[in-house]
């Protein structure tokens, strides 16, 4: 991916190490007898993996079709949570209560890997003709843009959540847990690692624009 070198090689790292603490997250909530997100865990694990392999291609370990395949039941999953009817939406402390961020990050993975092999031939084509764009690929831009823009957004808004998440040390702002389920794990460094995925999912598509 294009790039500074040094910079890639930050996000690839940076990427690994939210993935590694998810994966500690789900550790720690059977030995501490606390609670998480379950789905965002699971998905910020492979998508910290995904996202490593193509800042660094030393780190790419699954083609692209199985990535694809994977952040296409991904999508599905955060979809139905987004649509299911609002009575049967009840908060449930394992699931994310905002799940349409983390369906537009599942929908900028499918985009990058479905859009990356275009970029790599851009790439080799190099010169004035290389940098031509056609209308669909001008249509694609903009999606990215859009995406790009909410990434941001959403990274924003989940920092000006943090001192609310301090205030109430639950995962959601609220204050309370429904069922007397146990109290949220660490919600500042679950807000600190969606920050880390907004910030740099945006970075990757503005390199696709």
């Amino acid at each position: 991916m294009a790039g500074p070198a040094w910079l890639s090689d930050i996000f690839a790292g940076l990427m690994l190490a939210v993935a590694v603490y998810c994966v500690s997250r789900l550790v720690a909530i059977r030995m501490l007898r606390k609670t998480t997100e379950v789905d965002t865990e699971v998905a910020h694990i492979v998508m910290g993996v995904a996202m490593a392999g193509v800042f660094a291609a030393s780190l790419h370990i699954l083609p692209a079709g199985i990535w694809e395949a994977v952040f296409g039941v991904a999508a599905a999953w955060f979809a139905w949570r987004v649509v299911r009817p609002r009575r049967a939406a009840q908060h449930d402390p394992w699931r994310c209560p905002h799940p349409l961020p983390h369906l537009v990050e599942c929908g900028a993975m499918l985009y990058m890997f479905a859009a990356l092999p275009a970029v790599a031939v851009t790439a080799r084509a190099g010169g004035m003709g290389g940098m031509g764009v056609s209308a669909t690929e001008s249509r694609f831009s903009i999606l990215a843009l859009g995406m790009t823009v909410f990434m941001l957004g959403y990274a924003v808004w989940v920092g000006n959540r943090i001192p609310a998440l301090a205030a109430t040390g639950t995962g959601t702002g609220t204050g309370t847990t429904s069922g007397g389920c146990p109290p949220y794990l660490a919600p500042r460094c679950a807000a600190l690692c969606k920050m880390a995925m907004g910030v740099t999912m945006g970075y990757m598509l503005i390199l696709m624009l």
